[in-house]
């Protein structure tokens, strides 16, 4: 009914402009494509600060991590949202230690990790900040930080999101998406026994922006310049786990093709560059994206910018659309809980730097829940 509702007043929204009575014989069709699914539900609303990472703990309380890197702000940097209230997780004391939380993901046993990418608006990158914090939900308290250093880390390296294989190493294997603020990008794996980081996949072709790549977000179209970037663009950014942890998926910004490989060989030490590089295999064609989220049955959820939607990859590699709202202004961050998706929705196209110093963004800023079909 919700949907039926949505598509009556969308069709009969230009007649009632020019004055005229919306009848049967004056509706004239329109692509599907661009009513609202009805199934998307604004939980949260921010007037001056944006979420971009969310998880959602084994309780159910829900994460967010408030970035630095585009506003700096006053207020939590890491919170848990409940009753339209931000407050600090895991604690008021420990929120200095984190610069700007961007990914975060928790992992098969319950532990929380936040990437902080380090960045503050108007000081670029801090020397030292970018760092994989290890958090225990049931005590609330930080277990390990993992600073992420040369020559894993580059001078122009954009830390973005992490997923937490326990499968391989002692103690489970972190993989973090480096988008970089350049042209170098690659997925640095840390094994968190020993803390040992490398770099794997330096600017191959599997982790950067599609050469010509022509992208449309918030209805600006434009072609992938690294130079003089007109919407957001580059190398890789999206990335998770299968649901047994034995695949990594990822996909690049510029680009609409998602990435696949074994665990088993990201996470070997003795994998040499070309084995690994042979093990990647091409998934196919999905959308523009950034966020993914696994679901139990082992779809695949990612987010796409130019639809303003959702897409369902199923394990037979089948792909749906599952949600589409105008309000969906780039989303981002998702994590699959309970039956349903939750995001946060970031306006980043909308920035001044793509648009001659002036900022186009709207508040609030918002985070969503997608219910999903039974």
């Amino acid at each position: 009914m919700k949907r039926q509702k949505l598509l009556a007043l969308f069709l009969c929204a230009g007649t009632a402009l020019l004055g005229t009575t919306c009848t049967a014989e004056a509706r004239e069709s329109v692509d599907k494509g661009s009513i609202p699914s009805g199934n998307v539900d604004v939980i949260a609303r921010f007037p001056t600060i944006q979420p971009s990472g969310i998880a959602i703990l084994p309780d159910g309380r829900m994460v967010l991590g408030f970035p630095r890197s585009v506003h700096d702000h006053p207020g939590p940097r890491l919170a848990v949202y409940a009753g339209n209230k931000a407050t600090p997780f895991p604690s008021e004391a420990v929120q200095a230690q984190f610069v700007s939380p961007l990914g975060m993901t928790v992992d098969a046993k319950g532990k929380l990790w936040v990437l902080d990418e380090g960045m503050v608006a108007g000081h670029g990158t801090i020397p030292g900040a970018q760092k994989l914090f290890e958090i225990d939900p049931k005590k609330d308290r930080i277990l390990r930080v993992y600073p992420i250093t040369a020559p894993a880390l580059l001078t122009d390296s954009h830390l973005n999101d992490v997923r937490i294989d326990l499968t391989h190493g002692q103690s489970g294997t972190a993989f973090i998406t480096d988008t970089s603020t350049d042209v170098h990008p690659g997925i640095i794996v840390v094994d968190l026994a020993s803390g040992h980081q490398r770099r794997i996949l330096a600017d191959a072709r599997v982790v950067s922006a599609e050469p010509g790549f022509v992208g449309m977000i918030d209805g600006v179209v434009a072609r992938y310049d690294p130079k003089h970037p007109v919407i957001p663009q580059g190398g890789v950014d999206g990335i998770d786990l299968s649901a047994d942890q034995k695949t990594l998926y990822w996909q690049s910004l510029s680009s609409r093709t998602l990435y696949s490989a074994p665990t088993a060989v990201l996470a070997n030490p003795d994998a040499t560059e070309q084995q690994i590089e042979a093990a990647v295999k091409d998934e196919g064609e999905t959308g523009m994206g950034d966020g993914m989220a696994t679901g139990p049955d082992g779809s695949l959820y990612l987010t796409d910018v130019e639809r303003h939607g959702i897409l369902r990859r199923t394990p037979d590699g089948g792909i749906s659309i599952v949600a589409h709202d105008p309000r969906l202004i780039e989303p981002d961050g998702l994590v699959y809980h309970d039956g349903a998706l939750y995001g946060t929705v970031g306006q980043w196209a909308r920035l001044p730097d793509f648009h001659n110093g002036k900022d186009m963004e709207e508040m609030p800023y918002i985070v969503i829940k997608i219910s999903l079909p039974k």
